[in-house]
């Protein structure tokens, strides 16, 4: 680094993206979370169900031989630079400060989002609740159907029959949203206080039918996957995903003589995998329609 570039300018920069990331990351609390992680992978526990049975008397107990599983979740590096000359020996222009640190912070918390997609598309889907663990719930409404509200209580039901007990959270394109608001007349009706909300964008997981909803745009990274006219939505237990991070987002800020430039950029490694396949719903619906 510079001897001309304050560490007080580096630090401050770094909590300003460091504060921008925070928000960005949206699906980050929708995961089991593992931080400081050393190494390239992190291994998750599962701890399958038992069941109680019954004892003669002085007979031996029967162990309820609860299953224990381990996933592995495979840490990644990802960058985010940018050469930059908006440091000018040891005063820092705050607008451009800004502007690069949303830039860094929005592109690293993107990432993230897709990190966790990318993953929830990996599990192994069948068409009806089978209390198989290892596989998720797919319900295919592409030949006949866009995203209503009916789906949205089919993915309630499957939860239901779990009995699931961690958070439960939606995400959905926003043509999905739309739909929802022009066949369903007790969303957009206003004493339905959270859609409102979700309407407005005031909150970034809104409750509603059970699940807090978080509505994604289309996307560089990927985004949801969609093929033709068939769109997908996932639904998901908090437990069903695990995220491992080895090196949450910071920055580093170096000079580079022959660029006569400063270096900036946002370092992030992490990696997720499948804790609970059986806790997650993905919806296939024809946006066509």
């Amino acid at each position: 680094m510079s001897k001309f570039l304050k560490q007080s300018a580096v630090s401050e920069f770094d909590g300003e993206v460091n504060h921008v990331f925070q928000g960005m990351a949206t699906l980050r609390s929708c995961c089991t979370i593992r931080t400081n992680v050393k190494g390239e992978s992190y291994r998750f526990a599962r701890m399958g169900k038992g069941m109680a049975n019954q004892k003669a008397t002085q007979a031996d107990v029967v162990p309820m031989n609860i299953d224990h599983k381990r996933q592995i979740a495979y840490l990644y590096n990802w960058n985010a630079p940018e050469y930059t000359d908006i440091f000018d020996q040891q005063e820092v222009n705050y607008e451009e400060k800004q502007e690069l640190a949303e830039t860094i912070a929005g592109g690293l918390g993107r990432r993230e989002d897709q990190i966790v997609i990318d993953t929830l598309g990996t599990a192994n889907f069948v068409s009806t609740n089978d209390l198989d663990p290892d596989t998720g719930l797919v319900y295919d409404v592409s030949a006949s159907a866009n995203f209503t509200t009916a789906v949205v209580h089919r993915a309630r039901r499957h939860f239901q029959e779990l009995e699931t007990t961690t958070e439960t959270f939606a995400l959905i394109e926003a043509e999905a949203l739309q739909h929802l608001l022009a066949t369903d007349t007790r969303i957009s009706n206003k004493d339905y206080d959270a859609m409102q909300r979700l309407i407005s964008g005031e909150m970034g997981m809104v409750p509603w039918l059970g699940f807090k909803w978080k509505v994604m745009g289309k996307r560089a990274e990927g985004g949801l996957p969609s093929v033709t006219n068939d769109s997908v939505a996932y639904f998901w237990a908090k437990s069903a995903i695990g995220l491992a991070i080895g090196i949450d987002m910071r920055t580093e800020i170096n000079y580079v003589p022959q660029k006569t430039s400063w270096l900036t950029n946002g370092l992030y490694k992490a990696g997720a995998v499948l804790r609970e396949p059986q806790g997650i719903v993905k919806v296939v619906y024809d946006e066509t329609r």
